[in-house]
């Protein structure tokens, strides 16, 4: 089962920002604008090494 989308935290609701939905296979990605756009599938590993360069500043 793919867990519900949800944004950041720090998102505040006037700020453009994306959505996530974490699953076993990887993570989806998509704008909160525009939704209907579609969205952007990696698998658990490119997520996890996503998640280390956000948290490590390394972007």
């Amino acid at each position: 089962m793919v867990d519900q989308w949800h944004k950041s935290t720090y998102s505040a609701a006037a700020q453009n920002c994306v959505e996530v939905r974490e699953h076993a296979a990887g993570a989806d990605v998509r704008d909160t604008q525009n939704r209907d756009a579609g969205h952007l599938s990696m698998p658990a590993a490119e997520w996890a090494a996503f998640l280390v360069a956000v948290k490590t500043a390394d972007l």
